[in-house]
């Protein structure tokens, strides 16, 4: 296995637990997505507000990198995000469309544009607080798609406590069998 590989089966993943995570929150209204429950991002809707904060901002610094990305370069015509507790899409269904979009790009990224000798690369940005940093480009990545994990799985509790269910989760069905024909 080698990074670049990993982070498109990671791609994959993220779009298709999305895809399932929003399916299953549709099974709610508004009221219910939107009730407080006690999350770090107080809701459902804000967890899931959350997780895509998170992407634009690091989508939005990873569009800076020296290859730059016409995949992710595209992003920029989305609202850019103020603070990580923000309602960016207060309405379910345009929160979902923004997603998918987001999703597509991620996938075409990695799939078109990313190159492994990318990875290896440092990356400069400056954090929400306006902080210089340098660190290594693969392992931003890794922790784009470890911050959308880490959150759906908050999302996924929240969905459960509510009678939903996402089905399976696991990254597993993702990686593809070495031993079929």
């Amino acid at each position: 296995m080698n990074a670049l590989t990993h982070i498109q089966l990671m791609a994959g993943y993220n779009m298709r637990l999305n895809n399932q995570v929003y399916r299953a929150a549709a099974q709610l209204d508004h009221a219910s997505l939107a009730a407080p429950a006690g999350a770090y991002f107080d809701s459902v809707l804000g967890t899931l507000n959350h997780i895509l904060v998170g992407d634009l901002l690091w989508l939005a610094r990873f569009a800076n990198h020296c290859e730059g990305y016409p995949s992710l370069q595209a992003l920029s015509e989305l609202p850019a995000p103020q603070s990580l507790d923000q309602l960016l899409y207060p309405h379910f269904g345009a929160l979902g469309a923004v997603r998918r979009l987001v999703d597509e790009a991620i996938v075409s990224w990695s799939a078109r544009e990313l190159q492994s000798t990318d990875l290896n690369m440092p990356l400069a940005y400056r954090n929400r607080l306006g902080e210089s940093a340098v660190r290594h480009f693969g392992e931003l990545v890794l922790h784009l798609f470890n911050h959308q994990t880490h959150h759906r799985g908050q999302v996924s509790t929240l969905l459960s406590q509510k009678g939903v269910d996402i089905g399976s989760t696991d990254f597993l069905l993702d990686i593809p069998r070495l031993d079929t024909d």
